[in-house]
């Protein structure tokens, strides 16, 4: 069984840009984003998990058990609804309820975490080195 817990440092992105454009970020907060390298950390404690994201332009923090809906800062600043399933024994999957739905599955292997986010079918997949 893969480990959650611990923390990952992004080493990889793919179309990022292109996600955030049509999530509605503008163009400046965009660069600044793409220019970041964050951290992620990831903390299960029994049935409560915690991912906190930390890079140079923004922190986050996102506290949720499976399965229940929880209110949450969107990239874009808009406050969505989301949920959490896990899929298997290494995959995350949360689902973000809004003007722009949003999925974004977090799989984690031995090497890190790779990170699928999708919204109105354009991709991004940002790989993350277990640290």
């Amino acid at each position: 069984m893969v480990q959650l817990n611990g923390s990952y440092k992004l080493e990889k992105s793919d179309n990022f840009d292109a996600f955030l454009k049509e999530l509605g970020v503008n163009f400046v907060t965009r660069n600044l984003a793409k220019s970041a390298s964050p951290t992620v950390e990831v903390i299960v404690d029994g049935d409560s998990y915690t991912i906190k994201t930390s890079s140079t332009l923004k922190n986050s923090e996102i506290k949720f058990k499976l399965g229940e809906e929880f209110e949450e800062d969107r990239a874009d600043g808009k406050k969505v609804q989301t949920s959490v399933t896990k899929e298997g024994d290494n995959k995350l999957v949360q689902v973000q309820k809004g003007d722009k739905p949003v999925t974004i599955v977090r799989e984690f292997s031995e090497e890190g975490l790779t990170v699928t986010a999708t919204v109105n079918g354009v991709t991004s997949v940002r790989f993350y080195k277990r640290q």
